[in-house]
């Protein structure tokens, strides 16, 4: 059983580092020439998809639909199950691969694929939005 008060604080973590990466958006020239912006970027973006990630494991988890094979597969389970749609968990599994090079380097990350991302958080929000329902719906 989904535990849901656990459920809607992961949302709402995951909701609230959004929220700060649209702050960040129109940040002005001189605010981004500071050497701590794009990190804090970069956290933020990690902090906001591994919330997005805990909240599938925990309801692929507690609806015994079988343990997902990465976090990407999370997503396409909560898809399986109606929780979101297809082009939800696509959109989602991509944020997870930003999130693994964010976090592990995979490979050197190129700052303005960072900053492009930043201008477009629609796929989270709509995660958040659709996660939710669920919960509502259930």
């Amino acid at each position: 059983m989904v535990d849901e008060v656990r459920l809607a604080r992961l949302l709402r973590s995951a909701s609230d580092a959004v929220a700060s990466l649209e702050r960040e958006q129109s940040a002005e020239d001189d605010r981004r020439a500071d050497p701590l912006w794009l990190p804090g970027v970069k956290y933020l973006m990690i902090t906001a998809v591994e919330a997005c990630i805990d909240a599938a494991q925990h309801v692929c988890s507690a609806e015994k639909w079988g343990a997902p094979r990465d976090n990407a597969d999370a997503m396409r389970q909560l898809a399986r199950h109606g929780a979101i749609d297809d082009s939800m968990a696509e959109a989602m599994r991509l944020a997870v691969g930003l999130r693994n090079v964010l976090v592990h380097e995979y490979v050197a990350v190129d700052d303005r694929v960072v900053v492009a991302r930043l201008q477009d958080v629609s796929d989270l929000t709509g995660y958040i939005s659709a996660l939710s329902a669920w919960l509502l719906d259930r």
